[in-house]
């Protein structure tokens, strides 16, 4: 099978990725979800004029000329609406959020007044409507201010919340099970024997999924045996899992053995080989409903594919309508030579340049099996296959490695 370009893998993996069904979240956590369907406001935001300071709700032709010496005929707290009226030559003392009362149509600041006993000298005069938020101010009953498909923040929770609900309509998280293949892995903390190492790649692509707002379930690790392969796959899908990432036995070895197994189970393969470096030997198909990314074993491959290819697929599934990580411009730090037919991410710090723009520096050994200049960069480096050499100070693409 031919290497894929890396675009195309990607309109591979999302051209049957629809966002899963609607559930009811309650605000409390629905930050970073997509809404499935619009909110409308249950209810009028101030739901009467109300008072936008502390001071005394009067008639603005009583304090038309001023001083005007008023008569204080009680008080309005939020939430202990006056049931009186203001008349002719009255005032009620008022604070913020408290109802206006009938017959006033103004309030004027306490700094602008002041009290004797049952009456309250007004210094300054105040025209009507003055210090006042009018019913309706923000929104009315009805109203739609959260639109489907929208990625709700703290503020739009905010919002639902004075919007009078509890919860909200969004697209069901997506369901992510994570697997380790090799004879090789033995969970961190392990005595290592000869010939083992420690799986490592789980957890950075657990900790991707639920940063992009996916449930995670590690399936721990499997050794190099088609029946156990299988076990794990048949768990995945018992789960209900919506994507499932294998890590490592993807490539062409006789050990290799993800790609066997899942086909004893029925794999719709839709692509093997990408031109990507690092990550050559990644693979995507449909086990039914259910998403079968199969991911490099080694570790920066398994993080570089999963940030261009596992993410966009979590964020399609979610709702989203930002799929990939955004491309950002930035200073080249070194020359690079000529690439060839595969479109290489590579592994760079990232810092300001003397006039403020950044400079990217690819890390000097880019081999997908060192972990610590991985964890070291800020950024990959994007170059096109067949991209040309490009002398330090060139304008080059990155993107950046945030989390």
């Amino acid at each position: 099978m031919a290497l894929m370009p890396v675009v195309d893998a990607l309109a591979r993996i999302l051209q049957n990725a629809t966002p899963l069904p609607s559930e009811s979240a309650p605000l409390a956590e629905a930050a970073g979800r997509v809404l499935a369907e619009d909110v409308a406001a249950r209810n009028t935001q101030p739901p009467a004029d109300v008072s936008a300071m502390d001071g005394y709700a009067v008639r603005a032709v009583d304090v038309a000329t001023t001083p005007a010496t008023l008569k204080l005929i009680g008080e309005v707290a939020a939430g202990h609406p006056f049931s009186g009226a203001v008349g002719t030559g009255e005032a009620a003392r008022i604070f913020t959020g408290g109802v206006l009362p009938a017959g006033a149509d103004t309030v004027v600041i306490q700094e602008n007044t002041r009290r004797e006993g049952d009456a309250v000298i007004i210094g300054k005069a105040a025209a009507k409507g003055r210090n006042v938020r009018v019913q309706g101010l923000d929104f009315v009953r009805g109203d739609v201010l959260l639109k489907k498909g929208h990625r709700l923040t703290g503020r739009d929770l905010m919002l639902a919340a004075a919007m009078n609900h509890p919860s909200v309509p969004v697209h069901r998280r997506p369901k992510v099970a994570v697997l380790g293949t090799g004879d090789e892995l033995v969970p961190p903390g392990s005595a290592l024997q000869a010939g083992q190492i420690v799986h490592s790649n789980g957890f950075a692509l657990m900790a991707l999924a639920r940063r992009e707002e996916g449930t995670v379930a590690d399936l721990g690790i499997v050794p190099d045996r088609v029946d156990s392969t299988i076990a794990a796959v048949r768990r995945a899908r018992e789960l209900g899992a919506d994507i499932l990432v294998t890590c490592g036995g993807v490539s062409v070895g006789d050990h290799d053995l993800v790609q066997k197994s899942l086909a004893v189970e029925g794999l719709a393969l839709s692509f093997w080989k990408v031109a990507l470096r690092p990550g050559r030997p990644v693979m995507h198909g449909r086990l039914g409903e259910m998403h079968v990314l199969g991911l490099p074993g080694n570790p920066v491959s398994a993080y570089v594919c999963a940030l261009l290819f596992l993410v966009p697929l979590i964020r399609r599934l979610a709702g989203r309508g930002d799929l990939s990580p955004a491309a950002e411009s930035a200073v080249l730090g070194n020359d690079l030579p000529a690439n060839d037919e595969r479109m290489d991410f590579l592994r760079a710090t990232l810092q300001p340049g003397p006039d403020g723009t950044p400079v990217a520096t690819p890390l000097p050994i880019q081999d997908s099996s060192m972990m610590a200049a991985l964890a070291k960069a800020d950024c990959l480096v994007i170059r096109e296959p067949y991209a040309p050499a490009l002398k330090a100070g060139r304008r080059c693409a990155i993107v950046k490695l945030a989390f």
